[in-house]
């Protein structure tokens, strides 16, 4: 079972001095809104499966679970990400990706999130599969990537955001800490996937956020994401190319046993 970071809210950039209004990316967060949707409705037909059959199938097909990876069972590596434990364990990870997922999708793009939040729990996966043997689930491999690529996108974009920046960054420097602390300390928590998570979260945003600057004539100015054409693809690309080869090498090599 894992434990999810809690949220820290939503951000929103500080203008310019001189009262200059900036216009900032807006979109319905119709993709975090799915992924909830989604998970929700797998989590349904696990309540299900276990009233009916006393046995929580949709688990027992998907969880994180070493051989059956080895045994060529590769979709282990994603689906994970929708299966959950318990209720409070799918309540907790789909109220953090409420709170960040708005926020994000809009600033990332619809596209580019999507990517971000199946590599971010695919990195998670790969970590967890090649350090530890244990059976593990929860979307909060994805969660904890979301958090990483937050940051990430603060600080690449602090000289715009200015002292907003440095509060939110130490703020998911704290929770990040404290989360992974209580999972080095509780039993039954896969940290191992929260690390990389937040590792695959922190690779796509470092050469896939959006990255601004400011265009247009006073006083009606907006942001412009200078990323926006090579983002996904940049993101998507630093991910893939560390976590495939080290998927591999736990494949041929189980270090975690």
């Amino acid at each position: 079972m894992d434990t999810p970071p809690q949220p820290t809210g939503t951000l929103t950039p500080t203008p310019p001095p001189g009262g200059m209004r900036v216009s900032l990316p807006t979109s319905p967060p119709v993709a975090t809104y799915s992924l909830i949707v989604v998970t929700v409705a797998v989590f349904l037909l696990q309540q299900l499966s276990m009233s009916l059959y006393k046995t929580d199938y949709l688990a027992a097909l998907g969880v994180k679970m070493g051989p059956l990876i080895r045994a060529g069972q590769v979709w282990r590596l994603v689906t994970p990400m929708f299966l959950h434990a318990s209720l409070l364990h799918i309540g907790f990870n789909m109220y953090a990706l409420f709170i960040f997922g708005r926020g994000m999708e809009a600033r990332f793009g619809r596209l580019r999130f999507l990517a971000l939040y199946f590599l971010s729990g695919f990195a998670g996966n790969v970590l967890s599969f090649v350090l530890t043997p244990e059976a593990s689930l929860g979307a909060s491999t994805a969660v904890f990537g979301l958090l990483a690529a937050e940051g990430i996108f603060l600080y690449q974009n602090r000289e715009l955001l200015r002292g907003q920046a440095r509060r939110a960054i130490i703020n998911i420097l704290y929770m990040a800490g404290i989360n992974l602390l209580i999972g080095f300390s509780v039993q039954g928590v896969d940290n191992w996937g929260h690390i990389g998570g937040m590792l695959g979260g922190l690779l796509f945003a470092w050469w896939g956020a959006p990255y601004w600057r400011v265009e247009g004539l006073f006083p009606d100015l907006r942001v412009v994401d200078e990323r926006r054409g090579n983002g996904l693809l940049a993101g998507s690309l630093a991910v893939l190319l560390m976590f495939i080869p080290l998927a591999v090498l736990g494949w041929i090599w189980p270090i975690s046993h």
